[in-house]
């Protein structure tokens, strides 16, 4: 493995928020992070959001219940789906609450959420909110330089969609809070692509992806730090980061059976595709995991975020650090 793949390389566990709907006990969620962090193998805990779209746990509220059961693990989320829907002066506060009463351990990953066209859920969730569609990614953008402000100081802004003159936010953050954007953009036009790479450039200190393959991560993330550098921000954009649904069992065949019922529960059955799943899904036995974690490292992911596709949380997070944490550990030189 290259010095680069070994470099700074994190592990964290991400919380399946959602499976309380379908017979995951709230309080495991919690006892899972606690053990998570006890193991000494994760550096930090991620929950996923939406408001009515994709139904679970509240991710601000979640993660501070987190916060309260857990001493040095980061918290995270992935990715705050709704945040387009959620008022900036209001998610300041909230946001620099979590961080102080945490000891400043939060990462925020935010994006733009689902569009109208995504499905009938998405078009209610925001008719709900008062958003329209098209207002997705400015209103992303306006919030993430909204939030900067806040966190900074007393805020003039006369935007799009918000007016502010001389409001302050207190209490502000413990520290900076780093700010990661989720992109993966499935569009063939490579214009596209682009204006979605240069926004995680010139707006966050990362990247957050998932359902990729290592070849188009190791790109994409390249071209997020060429147009870092063009943007001067180089030293800030850091962070690249991958979701990836994991199941450990000697039987690659029984692993995959039951992610996919999981992932039928947790998503809809059927709107994870065929080819979704095969770059999204870690599975078999461990060293089958190993390698596939592994390939991404050494395409220039520094965080892996591993989401456990089984109703037996604490038994997969057992085997886990037991026959796959000390070997990536191992290669990543951490």
């Amino acid at each position: 493995m290259t010095d680069r793949a070994r470099s700074r390389v994190e592990f964290g566990i991400s919380l399946p928020n959602r499976a309380v709907l379908f017979g995951v006990p709230p309080d495991l969620l919690l006892e899972t992070a606690e053990q998570a962090e006890a193991s000494g193998q994760f550096g930090s805990v991620w929950v996923g959001d939406n408001l009515t779209s994709k139904p679970r746990l509240e991710a601000v509220v979640t993660l501070s219940a987190l916060a309260a059961r857990t001493r040095h693990l980061k918290l995270g989320t992935i990715c705050l789906a709704s945040f387009p829907l959620r008022h900036p002066l209001v998610f300041a506060l909230q946001w620099a609450s979590l961080d102080l009463l945490s000891g400043g351990r939060t990462v925020l990953a935010v994006c733009s959420g689902g569009s109208a066209g995504m499905g009938p859920q998405f078009a209610a969730e925001l008719a709900a909110m008062g958003v329209d569609t098209s207002e997705r990614i400015p209103r992303l953008e306006e919030g993430i330089e909204l939030l900067r402000a806040f966190w900074s100081g007393p805020v003039t802004h006369h935007g799009r969609f918000y007016h502010f003159d001389g409001v302050e936010v207190l209490p502000r953050p413990a520290r900076r809070i780093p700010i990661v954007l989720a992109v993966n953009p499935a569009s063939p036009d490579p214009k596209i692509t682009e204006r979605a790479m240069r926004r995680v450039a010139r707006l966050a200190d990362g990247w957050q992806t998932d359902g990729t393959r290592p070849r188009i991560f190791e790109e994409r993330w390249r071209q997020i730090r060429t147009y870092a550098a063009e943007y001067g921000r180089e030293a800030e954009v850091t962070h690249a980061s991958l979701h990836l649904m994991v199941n450990i069992n000697d039987e690659a065949a029984v692993a995959r059976r039951e992610s996919v019922d999981f992932l039928d529960h947790y998503y809809g059955s059927g709107t994870i595709s065929e080819e979704k799943l095969t770059s999204w899904l870690a599975f078999g036995p461990p060293e089958a995991v190993v390698e596939k974690v592994c390939r991404f490292i050494e395409a220039g992911c520094n965080t892996v975020v591993m989401r456990f596709t089984s109703p037996d949380q604490r038994g997969q997070l057992e085997r886990c650090l037991a026959d796959v944490m000390p070997a990536l550990r191992a290669v990543a030189g951490s």
